[in-house]
């Protein structure tokens, strides 16, 4: 339950468990650094978090009613007599290392009959590779273990368990994101330093991705104060469990590009609403009418209504098919009727946008498919440099493939905004 996530995030922060840094520089064990450390040891200089920590192990571990519990030393040793007087069940410790010249078990203390269920539970899980040796101490023994965590920090376990072909079921008590959400809303971190945030015109297109795939691009992202554009994700997480989800990392676009009767556009952009997100789609073409449904359900709210003229995956040949005109002529055309609709953002391509900013100079441009100029296209029609299309009067530039299928995200959007922006 999200009350009980609080209060032991409130514990943790008592007595030192938690530690937080807005700068992310906490080292992690396994290299990298992080925003969020938490270490369970601490508790051992504490004997009412022994005896909390102890609690909650305990209430989760009795849902699977197991024949004993296993323990990890170090971490959670400082639990596990407590434990086994409060589940009244017997308990085992499972060596990192076994110990040699032993006569008896080396890597087991403590007994294991054949087909037991064990609970075995642990600190917090990452990648999911230290599990390894507790998982094969205790199948190899015939036991059938499930893993207890107070702390998932949803690092690819579940792609490491698969490769390692670990079938252990996880229940964990938070993941660090319930925490990371927690301590913004209270008030003990920052998401972004406001002017940052402000001066970045990044916006990151999260498509294809799901939620679990797109997290540690988002977290590691939090700082630059990027803004995060979400269309399919929308779909399959829905926008009320999706949005403020992503707030906790930055502001969010919600690319789902309204085009219907202006009665339909208005009730699905008031769904909505009230998450004030930075920015919201319609489709120019729906007309004046429409785009002004829009406007009336984001009315109250700093949400920018941003109006796409003409696709930047249609070539000159193709617009002359569907409107009978060249782009350029198209998007001035459709950025007019919207702007007397009340509309002040616009999507178009780098090509038209230092038209529309002679025209609109106080308007939002928001645009999609740049590419440096090493870079692939992909499937742009209409693009141009990052440099260029900023010269030329985009006020925010998307940014899709190039930078979320590089070797490393992080790198190359922080390389684009340096090294060709000078930002």
């Amino acid at each position: 339950m999200p009350w009980e996530q609080e209060e032991a995030i409130e514990m943790m922060l008592r007595y030192g468990i938690l530690k937080i840094s807005n700068k992310r520089d906490l080292p992690l064990k396994m290299g990298g650094e992080t925003d969020i450390y938490v270490n369970l040891r601490q508790a051992r200089n504490h004997p009412k978090a022994i005896a909390y920590f102890s609690m909650l192990f305990s209430n989760a571990i009795r849902r699977i009613n197991p024949h004993r519990f296993a323990e990890i030393p170090q971490a959670v040793s400082c639990f596990a007599g407590h434990m086994s007087v409060l589940l009244d069940l017997p308990m085992v410790t499972i060596r990192e290392t076994p110990k040699g010249g032993r006569v008896s078990d080396a890597q087991i203390i403590g007994e294991i009959g054949y087909g037991e269920r064990i609970a075995l539970f642990d600190d917090v899980i990452t990648d999911g590779a230290s599990k390894l040796d507790g998982y094969t101490a205790l199948t190899s023994r015939g036991a059938d273990p499930s893993l207890f965590v107070l702390v998932d920090r949803q690092q690819g376990w579940q792609k490491k368990f698969a490769e390692l072909g670990i079938d252990m079921p996880l229940l964990s008590g938070m993941t660090l994101h319930d925490i990371r959400s927690y301590l913004i809303k209270t008030g003990r971190m920052e998401r972004c330093d406001p002017a940052v945030e402000k001066a970045n015109p990044a916006i990151l297109a999260l498509d294809g991705m799901s939620w679990d795939q797109a997290l540690p691009l988002i977290d590691r992202l939090r700082p630059s104060g990027a803004i995060f554009k979400v269309n399919d994700m929308a779909v399959a997480e829905g926008l009320d469990r999706l949005i403020p989800r992503l707030q906790t990392y930055g502001r969010v676009m919600v690319d789902l590009k309204h085009h219907d009767i202006p009665p339909t556009v208005y009730n699905s952009c008031k769904r909505y609403a009230h998450h004030n997100v930075w920015g919201a789609t319609i489709h120019a073409s729906g007309g004046a009418d429409m785009a002004k449904e829009a406007l009336r359900a984001f009315a109250g709210t700093d949400t920018i209504v941003l109006a796409v003229t003409v696709l930047t995956s249609i070539d000159p040949e193709t617009c002359r098919e569907i409107y009978h005109t060249r782009p350029a002529k198209q998007v001035r055309l459709l950025a007019a009727q919207m702007w007397e609709a009340g509309v002040r953002g616009f999507v178009c391509s780098a090509l038209e946008v230092k038209m529309l900013k002679a025209l609109y100079p106080e308007a939002c441009f928001a645009i999609p498919g740049t590419r440096s100029p090493e870079a692939a296209f992909g499937a742009q029609k209409r693009s141009a440099t990052p440099r260029q299309a900023r010269d030329d009067g985009a006020t925010h530039l998307v940014f899709g493939s190039q930078v979320t299928k590089s070797p490393d995200p992080i790198v190359e959007l922080n390389r684009i905004m340096t090294g060709e922006l000078g930002l």
